[in-house]
């Protein structure tokens, strides 16, 4: 029996803090709790424009926690300089766009890739695990392995919408498959993250092959109602309950 590793995304516990501009909720608080019920490793993201997560959220969380940190950044100078001053544990990097509201997809690898190139040999040589946020398609595993990147984060923000809007999702489930085959195959380490819900969740754990979901918005909405250590450990619940087959949406 494999198991599914639970990172926990506490970016959405600032975004209320900084709504009012003030000192609470603590995102230090929420990545203490979160790993007292379970989770086994916390995200941040530290965007240019610092909407959610800022350095000083990084600076105590990464000195108080005792699981590891996944920091993710842009891939920008200014971003690697944090990344080796901060030293957290896990580094992915992701697409941002000012204008947006949330990460909108996976990363244009062709996109200044010299560059995206230089940044993870960097990262590399200085012992960080680096992985890429990418759409589920064999180009971007290819391309990731050529990288020489530890992992990839698949995007399943379109798959969880077609499931929470209770449409058709059989396509984008066979793309992610695909995707975590070929992942494996190439001996990267395959995760998933973006819009994951308990019911989208579910579906994707019985893709064989998945070591890791990251999670954020959806477990700090939904603690609002249910607390988020309760809602930590109802998400880890659904992921012990394990299947190595595929559903396929009939």
């Amino acid at each position: 029996m494999s198991k599914i590793r639970l990172g926990v995304n506490i970016d959405h516990v600032a975004t209320v803090r900084n709504a009012r501009g003030e000192s609470y909720p603590s995102p230090l608080r929420a990545a203490m709790l979160a790993q007292k019920s379970g989770a086994e490793s916390i995200t941040i993201h530290l965007r240019e424009d610092r909407r959610h997560i800022r350095e000083l959220d990084l600076k105590e969380i990464k000195s108080k926690l005792k699981i590891p940190l996944n920091l993710e950044i842009a891939a920008t100078k200014e971003m690697l300089n944090i990344a080796l001053k901060s030293k957290p544990d896990y580094i992915c990097i992701v697409p941002e766009k000012r204008q947006e509201l949330t990460t909108e997809g996976g990363l244009n690898l062709k996109h200044r890739s010299m560059f995206l190139h230089k940044l993870i040999k960097k990262l590399k040589k200085n012992k960080f695990r680096v992985s890429l946020f990418i759409e589920p398609s064999s180009k971007d595993i290819k391309k990731s392995h050529e990288l020489n990147v530890d992992c990839v984060e698949i995007h399943t923000g379109k798959f969880c919408n077609l499931v929470n809007d209770n449409k058709s999702y059989s396509h984008e489930l066979k793309k992610i498959k695909k995707a975590v085959i070929l992942g494996n195959k190439l001996g990267l380490e395959v995760h998933a993250g973006h819009g994951l819900t308990f019911k989208s969740a579910k579906i994707l754990k019985k893709i064989k092959g998945i070591k890791e979901f990251n999670i954020g918005h959806f477990l700090v909405g939904e603690s609002i109602f249910e607390g988020l250590g309760r809602t930590i450990k109802k998400f880890k619940g659904i992921l012990r309950k394990w299947s190595c087959s595929v559903l396929v949406q009939t």
